[in-house]
């Protein structure tokens, strides 16, 4: 692999004053050793996870009300047991001792922003969503669903639940009632938070009808509180207002709770069977958040993160964790196209956004649009941009650095729902090489496994993690004996953690991905990430996006087009491409154009549906359609594979 160019470099004083310098001084003098480096210092966190989380607790000063007796009672995977005896919140940890005229939370909209929230507004909404909830009749334990946006009261109802210890699952409102219900119903909640409608796009979206299919079909409800977006006197049958949740005021109190009492319930995209329910602690997000923004995003109390997200994606759960770090959180509900795709980067300007975080995909459509953000906007408070969602491709770092400035340090991620966190990602202290993400997580060892589980550097693997991490999954929600959690991540190596991509970990510790192990194109024997393909066909200006499958010895390749129609010299220019940036075993047998490609609402392209509907397999059983942010991107695929059983062919215009 040839050396990537580095597009930036920390300075002597953004070293200094790195979180993550502070930590290596802090652990240097408990160990009586100097660690050389960053390597040196993931090394030790994954060869020591007992001293490594304890150093993370103190350092952090996390809150217990009762100490832990060890750190890890068990090692198992699946089946861990992490910090038996401790007693916590994280509320607590969020909302305790924070500055009351402070900044805690700023929010935009299509319609109006910034506004902001203090964080004596923020306990203060808390304490009275909390009171509410108990008069409710709400206990620890009882779960609490959300059917609500990217808003301040969202947060505080999380914050709320969190402190009186009820299990927090939300999705966002532009969920169907199918899509809501494959989630919400299997975790059998007491008490349905919802909103009236939403925004999106410069229109108004009124749910109620969907919100009362909900209700019809979960008969666990006990309560449906209802909260205005659209029309502040909004209503359905039965429901409460939250005016009324929230009027009684009283002192914010928090229930402690065991370590691994349940936080959240996050749901697994689903697009290919009922979306897996994913409890995860109090305690141990607590500490891996703390670990994740602390030190390798560098937040700092008083920095602003923002990061693009739905309350349905794991990223907001992410987000609202800078909480725990005294740093506020920057909220935006609404089209990050509306009116066009400089919505976000004005907002960056309007909040004094430190953090700028966002999805591969967003910064692919800036790219594919000529966006320029920094043309007429002061974006100099912007110190770092963060990339999750896909991988980001080398052509998204040199926009970034040629649009944003060579002072910003751009950190591309990866991780997924199943831990809530990033185990690759950003390092303040080390260079960003283009293409690459910079680092092994602290405490997350991440490996690159060839079939028989043998580490591998330099070479494309199975990413694997070898030891457990504390906000790896307690249980799925109903999954007697953990069968299905165990199939999901243990079946191929027994006791290690298999992810599910390709991962090629480099000599110096960075991390390059190649797309999912599942959709792995095997052509002659020769085997290729499908994200290598898509960096050469999206390196054309003509090509918006793109997706590649192998069935059965068959390679197409379907890609969108910014405009025009596909052309013979179009489709030769497009295996020349991958001809000469690939292999000349991967060039596609067809190249064919569709309206768009299938993704999750979370921006990851649906190459193993796709794969399995030109297999044969019936389209609603290959994809859940509430689990697309597109339903209707799948119907060429489907008039492709009747096509294909007929013996026909489909034009190479499909869409």
């Amino acid at each position: 692999m040839a050396e990537a160019p580095v597009l930036w470099s920390p300075s002597r004083a953004q070293t200094e004053q790195a979180n993550l310098t502070r930590y290596m001084r802090f652990v240097g003098e408990r160990l009586g050793m100097e660690l050389d480096g960053y390597e040196a210092l993931w090394r030790w966190s994954v060869g020591d996870l007992d001293a490594f989380w304890a150093s993370i607790w103190d350092f952090f000063g996390v809150r217990a009300s009762q100490p832990y007796d060890r750190v890890l009672a068990s090692r198992a995977m699946p089946g861990a047991q992490w910090f038996p005896g401790a007693r916590l919140n994280y509320a607590e940890q969020a909302l305790a001792e924070r500055p009351e005229d402070e900044v805690a939370i700023v929010f935009a909209d299509e319609q109006d922003g910034p506004q902001e929230w203090t964080w004596g507004r923020l306990r203060q909404e808390t304490a009275r969503i909390a009171t509410g909830l108990r008069e409710l009749g709400v206990t620890p334990g009882e779960r609490v669903i959300a059917y609500m946006p990217n808003r301040p009261e969202t947060v505080a109802a999380f914050l709320a639940c969190a402190s009186i210890g009820a299990v927090w699952s939300s999705c966002s409102p532009d969920f169907g009632a199918r899509g809501a219900l494959d989630r919400f119903a299997q975790i059998e909640p007491s008490v349905l938070l919802a909103v009236d409608g939403y925004r999106y796009g410069g229109r108004e979206h009124d749910r109620r009808a969907v919100l009362q299919s909900l209700v019809a079909e979960m008969p666990s409800l006990r309560h449906t509180v209802l909260l205005g977006v659209l029309d502040p006197d909004a209503s359905v049958p039965g429901s409460i207002p939250w005016e009324r949740l929230r009027r009684t005021e009283a002192p914010l109190e928090f229930e402690q709770l065991d370590f691994e009492h349940p936080l959240w319930v996050l749901y697994s995209s689903g697009t290919t069977g009922p979306p897996k329910a994913i409890v995860q602690s109090q305690g141990g997000i607590v500490l891996e958040h703390l670990k994740a923004l602390g030190l390798h995003v560098d937040l700092h109390p008083g920095q602003r993160l923002f990061w693009f997200t739905t309350t349905g994606w794991m990223m907001w759960n992410f987000l609202v964790g800078a909480l725990l770090l005294g740093a506020p959180i920057v909220l935006y509900d609404g089209s990050p196209a509306h009116p066009d795709m400089d919505a976000l980067w004005e907002l960056a300007a309007r909040a004094r956004i430190d953090c700028f975080g966002t999805s591969a995909g967003y910064i692919s459509a800036c790219i594919k649009q000529g966006s320029h953000p920094a043309r007429g906007r002061d974006l100099s408070s912007i110190k770092s941009v963060g990339s999750t969602g896909s991988t980001l491709a080398p052509e998204g770092f040199d926009w970034v650095y040629r649009e944003l400035g060579e002072q910003v340090w751009l950190f591309s991620t990866s991780g997924g729902t199943d831990v809530c966190t990033a185990f690759l990602g950003g390092c303040p202290l080390l260079p960003v090489h283009r293409g690459e993400l910079q680092c092994r997580a602290l405490g997350s060892d991440v490996q690159a496994f060839d079939p028989q589980g043998r580490p591998l550097i330099g070479e494309v693997g199975e990413l694997v993690i070898a030891q457990p991490m504390p906000s790896m999954p307690l249980r799925f929600w109903n999954d007697p004996d953990d069968a299905r959690y165990r199939e999901s991540y243990f079946s191929t190596y027994p006791g290690v953690w298999r992810h599910g991509d390709w991962v090629q970990i480099t000599p110096r510790g960075g991390a390059v991905l190649y797309g999912r192990s599942d959709a792995t194109i095997n052509r002659g024997g020769v085997r290729m990430g499908s994200s290598e393909i898509y960096r050469a066909v999206l390196a054309l200006p003509e090509v918006s996006d793109a997706l590649v499958v192998d069935v059965d010895g068959w390679m197409p390749l379907f890609v969108t087009l910014r405009e025009g129609g596909l052309s013979d010299e179009l489709k030769a220019q497009i295996k020349r491409c991958v001809r000469d940036d690939c292999s000349p075993r991967h060039v596609p047998d067809e190249v064919i154009e569709v309206d768009s490609i299938p993704r999750t609402r979370s921006g990851k392209a649906l190459e193993v549906p796709v794969k399995r509907i030109l297999e044969g397999v019936a389209a609603e059983q290959a994809a859940s359609r509430e689990a697309l942010a597109d339903p209707d991107s799948l119907a060429p695929f489907i008039r492709l594979a009747a096509s294909r059983a007929q013996g026909g062919a489909l034009p190479a215009e499909a869409g």
